[in-house]
């Protein structure tokens, strides 16, 4: 049988073919070579050479960072407050790099880019808000008789946080938007006023700042008497350890992230182990220390806190509301040069309090609402605004700590404040109040007073009656800014104490991101303790030096804190009397 022969394969057919064939099988295999260096020149100038970065508008020129790459796109994303969710502006359009370019894109830079569309309103403005456990937040609110040791404050969470409405019964307020309000109830209010912020998303890629709904100041106040210091740490270190563990931390690993808390920051700074010690060590935990914590009192040693203003008994509800009562302080007659109300401190030696209370005594110009004795008239807010409102300038020397919710309620009504110490407010409030501090307050130096004696009625009869008139109008025009608006509403064209907040913060992230891509920082030889100083610094100045003030912060800082230690121990203490 004769075998059948193998079937050639087609190259061996083609090597024993004619001398065209041949030819022919060059030509193909020189179409194949270009087709192959063709598609390779293409993969890698247009497809690896056009991976996302930023424009030059953000990164300029474009640098070389070690930053791992990480996908902004695949974090998840989850639902926050039941809220109506914008559109998503459009993903970030893919700009070509030459070979010789590797720039890194950084996960912030989608957040970074929405405000270059124009037609988004919330443009560099959108605010992601955890959705916390509820033990965080609402089951303290369940247990409101629990949160203070000496006030029911079930009350005082009542309406958003704003308490139970004030009567006016004496005239002194409007009849709507006044409230009883706890000078500690920041905490809901604030949470309360972010549910109704425009530019909530649900994409954390796309968020300027991120917002921790923690009621940290409710949550101390539960456990500063006759607790350890463990159960005193425990949600602390339970909430940070959920932060930790979830995506929107790894970004930049918290300091993004934000929260409130309507207590001094010395509340916040347990400096040791010791039972006896005061307060939490929240704001010294490590992953704590990279957030941005506000507080109604920050340390002017600490970078991680930001005064805001404490509560007033104002929360209007429409703009509207806002500008009658700035109407009515604008009109008010006002018979008093100058007005105190407070208690002395007999206790603390360095307290001017009992002089100027004996130089309002002994001026027939000065009212004096005594805050020491019996059936006290300091805690009826109508009697407080009264006296406010009828006079030129209101006396506000520190508390049991650098600060007193007074400053604001006196500004409230129009009056012109007084400071002894610069951080009673001049250092504290840098996002609500004017840097240039002459321009709606009067400072006179403790020491005038302490050593000096100086007369307060002298000092302040120097300024002429057309100052005076231009620094109330300043004083009235701040009023908008201070006051924190109903929650249940939306002011329209004035931007409350809840605005400045959050827009100050969204700047403070903004910036330090951009620093991040342009690989500088935003201060130089930074130091810690002089936190205090940065904020008082000209746009463009990045290095502080010798102060005005600097005797006023420059004793030995734990010295420092000891001291603000005990004065949060006797805030609590006139608590406790002023219930009693």
């Amino acid at each position: 049988m004769r075998r059948r022969p193998v079937a050639l394969a087609p190259f061996e057919g083609m090597e024993k073919g004619s001398p065209k064939n041949q030819r022919t099988r060059l030509c193909f295999l020189a179409s194949l070579s270009a087709f192959f260096w063709i598609l390779l020149f293409y993969f890698h100038f247009v497809v690896l050479g056009g991976s996302t970065t930023v424009e030059d508008s953000v990164l300029s020129p474009p640098i070389k960072l070690e930053t791992p790459l990480i996908n902004a796109e695949s974090i998840p994303a989850r639902v926050t407050y039941a809220r109506k969710e914008k559109e998503k502006p459009p993903p970030v359009k893919p700009v070509k790099n030459t070979a010789s370019e590797r720039v890194v894109a950084y996960p912030f830079m989608r957040a970074l880019r929405t405000v270059e569309n124009k037609s988004d309103p919330c443009g560099g403005k959108y605010i992601y808000v955890h959705n916390l456990p509820p033990r965080f937040n609402e089951e303290m609110l369940k247990e409101c008789k629990s949160l203070s040791l000496w006030t029911n404050m079930c009350k005082f969470t009542s309406n958003e946080g704003l308490g139970p409405p004030l009567e006016n019964v004496e005239g002194v307020f409007e009849n709507t938007g006044w409230y009883a309000t706890n000078q500690f109830a920041v905490d809901v209010i604030f949470n309360n006023r972010m549910k109704q912020y425009e530019c909530l998303t649900n994409d954390s890629s796309i968020a300027a700042a991120i917002f921790v709904p923690f009621y940290a100041g409710f949550d101390i106040a539960r456990y500063l008497w006759g607790y350890n210091i463990s159960r005193r740490d425990a949600a602390s270190l339970s909430l940070v350890d959920w932060l930790m563990k979830r995506p929107e931390w790894g970004i930049m690993g918290g300091k993004d992230h934000f929260l409130v808390a309507g207590r001094i920051t010395w509340d916040f700074r347990r400096l040791t182990e010791e039972e006896s010690d005061w307060g939490n060590k929240l704001l010294f935990l490590p992953a704590a220390r990279n957030m941005s914590m506000l507080v109604v009192e920050s340390s002017p040693w600490n970078a991680n806190d930001f005064g805001i203003p404490y509560p007033t008994y104002f929360h209007p509800a429409k703009d509207e509301e806002v500008f009658v009562w700035q109407d009515r302080m604008r009109k008010l007659e006002r018979k008093w040069l100058f007005s105190f109300a407070g208690a002395p401190r007999p206790g603390n030696p360095k307290s001017i309090r009992g002089q100027i209370i004996d130089q309002c005594r002994k001026s027939d110009a000065c009212k004096l609402l005594e805050c020491d004795f019996g059936e006290s008239k300091c805690h009826s807010p109508s009697s407080i605004m009264q006296m406010f409102q009828s006079s030129l300038f209101c006396l506000q020397p520190q508390g049991d700590s650098y600060t007193r919710r007074s400053a604001f309620d006196s500004m409230l009504a129009g009056c012109i404040p007084v400071f002894f110490h610069p951080g009673s407010a001049y250092t504290q409030y840098t996002w609500h109040l004017p840097k240039n501090y002459t321009t709606y307050s009067v400072f006179i130096p403790e020491d005038d007073i302490r050593k000096r004696n100086l007369s307060i009625e002298e000092r302040l009869r120097q300024i002429s009656p057309e100052q005076v008139k231009i620094m109330r109008e300043a004083v009235i025009n701040l009023i908008p800014r201070l006051v924190y608006a109903d929650p249940r509403s939306k002011l329209e064209t004035l931007r409350d104490a809840f605005d400045v907040a959050v827009q100050a913060v969204i700047n403070k992230v903004t910036k330090l991101r951009k620093n991040i891509i342009q690989g500088r920082t935003e201060y130089d030889n930074f130091v810690e303790e002089n936190s205090w100083k940065y904020d008082l610094l000209d746009e463009g100045q990045r290095e502080v030096g010798a102060h005005e003030w600097d005797p006023f912060f420059s004793k030995p800082k734990d010295e420092q804190r000891d001291q603000s230690a005990e004065a949060a121990k006797n805030s609590w203490k006139n608590e406790q009397r002023a219930q009693s």
